[in-house]
């Protein structure tokens, strides 16, 4: 009779460097200190406890408490968090801490460029789903926009609402092809997945004389872009309406726009193939889309692990959700102009970008 003892086979033990090991463990530190800062700061901006900051000069905790009427030893603790992330600056000999202008411009100056307190709103809705989707990790189903926590909308148009005034009328709508001519003229505009409407604002206010119209496919998000089409007095030239991408009615628009959007729609092809069927002849697309390398390696960055996160989290479980093709947040070029080519557009190219976005323009 054969021995049934078992034996434990003997695995070598890995060769460890312990200085690549402790660099490592550093990482991990630093990425649950900033976790943990993003919920933090985003109380920062609902509490107004950096617009108390903002200008104002060193401060106690005490002060800062009082100021904003929060509790004072919640506010002690808050500003330890924050000087230990480096956003705020402390003296330890008068014990007050300061918000640095610069700082205060990008945490509380909802007018500026550099505006980012919206980022934090966004991050934090974004958490709030990792149960969904890692039943999404193994069962392979999406999680529809609409199914997020309500921060993602406000958030997504307060942190995407800086950049668009910075660069849509000056920089992005320039770099596509006749887009400012007919604009200047009187044109129709679609814009496609419109959200709270913001991009369709900013272009409606640059361009008095042209009539657009936004659709999106959350009825939530449409009712809040009419009101705000309504505070803005454009209410008589802007129109949003609930809509599918891909079945969104009107022809002959002289400018059919994505902004942010094309890669979390589950049928990409089919909305350019609906925006194909309903441009003027001579009208023009202009996609634009979060900033993504070429090649896999070119997304190992910062602004890659973002807007990767985010492709985890909410544009790829949307699209999953919603179609058959999941573009995500980090689309090559070559995927989008895949995407284009099969909705029938003979040209398809990347015309601008910045550090956050591309820029396409898409033609007959």
């Amino acid at each position: 009779m054969k021995d049934q003892t078992h034996t434990t086979s003997q695995v070598a033990t890995p060769a460890i460097n312990p200085q690549k090991l402790e660099s490592f463990l550093g990482k991990v530190i630093n990425d649950l200190g900033a976790t943990l800062g993003t919920s933090l700061a985003l109380l920062g901006d609902q509490l107004g406890l950096y617009k108390a900051m903002a200008f104002a000069g060193p401060m106690t905790y005490q002060e800062l408490a009082q100021k904003t009427k929060t509790d004072e030893r919640y506010v002690r603790e808050w500003l330890i968090n924050q000087a230990a992330g480096g956003y705020l600056e402390y003296d330890a000999t008068q014990q007050k801490y300061v918000l640095p202008d610069e700082h205060a411009v990008a945490l509380t100056s909802e007018d500026s460029p550099y505006y980012v307190a919206g980022g934090f709103q966004s991050m934090n809705a974004l958490t709030r789903a990792v149960e969904r989707i890692a039943e999404g990790f193994r069962t392979g189903k999406g999680m529809l926009w609409g199914e997020h926590h309500h921060n993602l909308f406000q958030g997504t148009e307060r942190f995407f609402k800086p950049s668009y005034h910075g660069n849509l009328l000056q920089n992005w709508l320039p770099a596509v092809e006749g887009a400012v001519e007919k604009l200047q003229k009187g044109a129709k505009v679609a814009d496609i997945g419109a959200g709270h409407g913001i991009s369709t604002l900013i272009m409606a206010q640059g361009f008095p004389g042209s009539r657009f119209y936004g659709f999106d496919n959350h009825k939530p998000s449409v009712e809040r872009a009419n009101e705000i089409a309504r505070q803005e007095g454009v209410g008589d030239r802007v129109e949003f309406k609930v809509a599918s991408a891909q079945e969104f009615p009107g022809e002959d628009y002289d400018l059919i726009t994505y902004f942010d959007c094309l890669h979390d729609m589950g049928d990409p092809v089919g909305a350019l193939k609906r925006a194909y069927q309903a441009l003027a002849p001579d009208g023009v697309v202009m996609v634009v889309e979060p900033m993504a390398g070429r090649k896999t390696e070119e997304n190992f960055n910062p602004v890659g692990r973002v807007y990767s996160g985010a492709s985890v989290l909410c544009c790829t479980p949307n699209a999953i959700a919603s179609g058959p093709y999941a573009l995500g947040t980090v689309a090559s070029d070559d995927a989008l102009a895949e995407v284009a080519t099969k909705a029938g557009f003979t040209s398809f190219k990347r015309v601008t970008e910045t550090p956050f976005n591309r820029v396409f323009q898409g033609k007959k």
